[in-house]
């Protein structure tokens, strides 16, 4: 049974960076596509960026695309989501997941899910 478990300093300032981690276990997600979403309260699910098993990287939008980076250490299994210059806007319960498959602009037919970790950034 796969199990993904997001780590990482949770409480940030506007202006901060913050890396989230999240280890993977069970079996090797090196063939997998891995990246994150994100849910704000009171919103829907947004999907925030992955990369594919061959070190493909795409992300959810521009700003995202500018301040955040994903990586992958495909020897320990996991994925990394590196953010900066925070802002309160990205208040919100990260996850992390992976998959063969699946949408992951609509955030469905993903195969695996982190229980997500919640992220707080004060103005």
């Amino acid at each position: 049974q796969v199990q993904l478990v997001e780590s990482g300093r949770r409480l940030v300032q506007a202006g901060d960076s913050l890396r989230l981690s999240c280890q993977a276990s069970g079996r090797s997600l090196s063939t997998y596509t891995m990246g994150w979403f994100r849910q704000a309260p009171g919103k829907e699910r947004e999907f925030v960026g992955l990369q594919t098993y061959n070190g493909l990287t795409t992300y959810g939008s521009d700003s995202m695309k500018g301040r955040f980076t994903i990586s992958r250490d495909y020897a320990k299994n996991t994925v990394s989501l590196q953010m900066n210059n925070l802002k309160p806007d990205d208040t919100a319960v990260y996850y992390c997941a992976a998959s063969r498959g699946g949408s992951w602009y609509a955030g469905s037919g993903i195969d695996y899910w982190g229980q997500g970790t919640q992220v707080t950034v004060s103005p």
